[in-house]
């Protein structure tokens, strides 16, 4: 909670209601992203999602290089794969703990159900680690735009 008035340190305490998606600790994921040119011009076949990392064989928390499907474990481990970024520059990055996908260069998660050239490696991860094909949400503004179409026929 905010506290009322003010502090005697000059500090701000901040209600974490000040921060979108702070109570569950969800982040809002880009829709776009000006990094995706990086991406491996085929990732119809990648690593198993239990791989090790490439460089210390740690087998959890680890993360796909989207440009050269080399296998690095996270930050939380021995941060293989943001040195993997620093070295080669290869910014986009798919993680096998929850299949996310974070770009580097941006400092942020992007939305494999929005953007389109993420779909197709964001679906082999998901049959490979849950032997199902993954649903895609609906996309609004197609919706809207058919809709917007159909009135327009009439």
């Amino acid at each position: 909670m905010a506290a009322e008035g003010g502090s005697s340190s000059g500090t701000r305490e901040v209600d974490e209601e000040d921060f979108f998606g702070a109570e569950s600790g969800w982040v809002e994921a880009r829709t776009a992203c000006d990094h995706l040119p990086s991406l491996c011009s085929d990732l119809s076949q990648i690593p198993l999602p239990d791989s090790p990392c490439s460089r210390c064989h740690h087998p959890a928390e680890n993360w796909l290089c989207l440009s050269c499907k080399d296998v690095f474990c996270s930050r939380f481990i021995n941060k293989h794969m943001l040195k993997h970024y620093e070295e080669s520059g290869h910014c986009l990055a798919l993680s096998f703990s929850d299949l996310s996908v974070w770009c580097f260069e941006c400092d942020a998660y992007l939305d494999v159900q929005m953007i389109w050239q993420l779909r197709p490696v964001y679906e082999v991860a998901h049959l490979l680690k849950f032997e199902e094909r993954p649903s895609f949400r609906a996309i609004e503004s197609l919706q809207q735009l058919s809709s917007d179409q159909g009135e327009g026929s009439s």
